[in-house]
């Protein structure tokens, strides 16, 4: 009796049970992969908007910043000069028209070209703009229509998606060849981007990364040496 409920009911029961750990054991870093691959696409969006803010503030004010505030109060209150082209130089007649006017008026301003332009006449020039900031970068995600996925939200700028833990942020200025260079970073340390998930698979990924003399994380530009303002997932 012992023997027939050892063979059709423990035994199925331990069977099963052996299945599950070997599937688990397989599915587990599955898993972890699947939602490492996921949480780091949005980080690595986050790290790209912080590089395209600092590059944008540094042709502003001739330095980076190591502050997420100073980003978000220029991406509110800062201006970008851009210049536009009117006209194309492969037109002769605009190119022909242009320097008529500029010889009969050698002080003539490129505004003041602007405002002939805007009368009808046909002419190539160029003129600089002082344009909003947040008119100009992330414009096609700055919207509120749920067909796109990339909006661009200036609050959530400081944190590391999932965790709510601060982006790590530095700013530096080195000497490169004899000459200074602005140079920055931020990071986002797997510990705060992965947490919640399988925190062995985590440390273990840690431990990889060290190994491997490449950051436990994702981190985009370096204040130690100039690598053009690369992530480390590029």
């Amino acid at each position: 009796m012992v023997k027939k409920l050892f063979s059709y009911l423990i035994l199925p029961i331990v069977i099963i049970g052996l299945v599950y750990l070997i599937v688990e054991s397989v599915m587990q870093p599955v898993r972890f992969n699947n939602a490492k691959d996921y949480r780091e696409g949005i980080a690595i969006q986050r790290l790209m908007d912080i590089r395209d803010l600092q590059v944008a503030y540094k042709n502003s004010t001739g330095h980076f910043t190591s502050s997420v505030d100073s980003l978000k109060n220029f991406y509110n209150t800062g201006k970008i000069r851009v210049v536009m082209q009117i006209g194309s130089n492969d037109d002769s007649l605009a190119v022909a028209n242009t320097e008529k006017i500029r010889k009969r008026n050698p002080r003539i301003t490129n505004r003041q070209l602007y405002e002939l332009y805007q009368q009808g006449e046909h002419l190539v020039f160029s003129v600089e703009n002082d344009i909003p900031v947040k008119d100009t970068l992330f414009n096609r995600r700055n919207t509120t229509n749920p067909a796109v996925k990339e909006y661009f939200n200036i609050d959530s700028l400081a944190f590391i998606p999932f965790c709510g833990d601060s982006i790590i942020m530095e700013s530096a200025v080195k000497k490169v060849s004899g000459v200074d260079v602005p140079l920055f970073e931020a990071s986002m340390p797997y510990k705060s981007l992965l947490q919640g998930l399988d925190n062995q698979l985590r440390i273990n990924l840690d431990a990889e990364r060290r190994d491997t003399g490449r950051y436990p994380g994702l981190k985009v530009g370096s204040v130690t040496a100039p690598n053009n303002n690369a992530g480390n997932w590029e």
